[in-house]
């Protein structure tokens, strides 16, 4: 569904991504990973319309999207949960689902119930301002935000961060669930190995803007891949 190709980012002076390509396929995670700094999070700000790359090519199922912005790639579809979650704090929970309705046409402008189903805990916390929330309450409101726009490419950017065990598992539960439809694929950033190794179907690591190994999880080498997320 989505194809990177050779993408090439600055930020000013400064190269951040080299020729990197990448792909990520419907009904599979797909998980990228690395050290701080080695450019995940500006990969997918390319993906997601933030950065315009200098040079190289995004597809999305065989459109040229590299030139659109991100509104445009949201109303494809295409939805981003931030590392550091970035919800409204002074909105409530349920106000902050609502934000995403603007990708939306009007019929669909209502939250699935499905939502709920996935993050029982926000169904009681709906007039809970979201600063209110925990870590773990704030990232599943981040997520649950980001499937409202009813996305067929959802891109998490680091989710486990800062996050208690118990979450994780229930994160964990979550994209197996989301994945397990049929209909989408998730595209996942992550330094927690673990939690990493056991959602992906593929893997890239990158290190210094570039995509060092890459396969599918059943090749990937352990110690080959923690050697590129140690300090």
């Amino acid at each position: 569904m989505l194809r990177v190709e050779k993408i090439d980012l600055y930020y000013g002076a400064s190269q951040a991504l080299r020729q990197v390509s990448i792909t990520a396929a419907k009904d599979q995670v797909t998980c990228v990973l690395g050290r701080n700094g080695v450019g995940k999070t500006s990969l997918l700000r390319c993906i997601v319309g933030q950065h315009p790359p200098r040079a190289g090519r995004i597809f999305w199922k065989d459109e040229d999207i590299t030139a659109l912005p991100p509104y445009a790639r949201a109303a494809r579809g295409i939805a981003f949960v931030p590392q550091g979650r970035e919800i409204f704090p002074l909105l409530s929970v349920e106000e902050n689902l609502q934000t995403g309705f603007a990708a939306l046409p009007r019929s669909l402008r209502h939250v699935p119930d499905e939502i709920f189903d996935l993050f029982p805990v926000l169904r009681d916390m709906l007039q809970r301002r979201g600063g209110d929330l925990s870590g773990g309450q704030q990232q599943q409101l981040a997520i649950a935000r980001a499937l409202v726009i009813r996305p067929q490419l959802l891109v998490l950017d680091e989710p486990t961060e800062g996050i208690q065990p118990s979450i994780i598992k229930d994160l964990e539960r979550v994209i197996r669930q989301l994945v397990g439809r049929g209909s989408m694929a998730i595209l996942l950033v992550e330094q927690y190995f673990d939690f990493a190794r056991q959602l992906a179907d593929a893997y890239a690591v990158m290190d210094r803007g570039e995509i060092v190994a890459a396969g599918a999880n059943k090749d990937m080498v352990e110690e080959d891949v923690r050697r590129h997320l140690t300090v």
